[in-house]
């Protein structure tokens, strides 16, 4: 528990952190509203489900993540804006870290639920069936992006942050799919034996 409780320490930090000044407000809220939905869906069901520290941990990144996005705006980390200099890239890509995470973190907590509420008894589809989760998961929040760009107008291009890209809907979700595949590949077996110390 107390290493719960210190996940929930950098969590509230960070989250004090990307609030603090800004870039754009507006944008700030759209991009951390779904960590603090998150947190609290996690809270209200943690007596009935929790999940192993490994997944949480996962969780906590993927909100840090968000949270960078938040205070800064997707297309203006400075890190990224340093990175597209050196590499002579066309945009600043902390957007594709994002949207990498958005598959490499769901698949593990999908994971993890699919095995302990044994969700799926033949495991030949196992993981097609998570990476098609994702990648559904991915498409959702395009629709999100697309929906609130067109509903506030100027005041979501930051939030859609297609930066003058015109693959930047696709090239997403594959960055969404690629996370979820290398989570799989990666940590499939760590997250095994996380499982089984759980339950020990």
């Amino acid at each position: 528990m107390k290493y719960i409780y210190l996940l929930l320490t950098l969590f509230t930090a960070t989250l004090l952190w990307s609030i603090i000044n800004p870039k754009e407000g507006f944008t700030c809220f759209l991009e951390i509203i779904p960590a603090i939905i998150g947190l609290l869906i996690l809270a209200l069901t943690f007596k009935k489900f929790s999940f192993t520290n490994f997944t949480y941990t996962l969780i906590l990144i993927h909100c840090i993540i968000l949270f960078i996005g938040g205070h800064y705006t997707y297309a203006e980390v400075p890190f990224f804006d340093y990175i597209k200099e050196v590499f002579h890239q066309s945009r600043n890509n902390y957007d594709k870290v994002g949207h990498f995470a958005q598959g490499f973190v769901p698949a593990m907590i999908i994971r993890e639920l699919f095995i302990r509420k044994k969700v799926i008894s033949n495991q030949s589809f196992f993981n097609f069936i998570i990476i098609c989760i994702c990648l559904a998961i991915s498409a959702a929040y395009e629709w999100i992006e697309w929906f609130v760009s067109i509903a506030t107008g100027d005041g979501g291009d930051a939030f859609l942050g297609t930066q003058g890209y015109v693959w930047d809907t696709q090239s997403d979700m594959l960055f969404a799919t690629i996370g979820a595949i290398t989570s799989l590949l990666l940590f499939s077996k760590t997250q095994d034996k996380e499982i089984v110390k759980f339950y020990a």
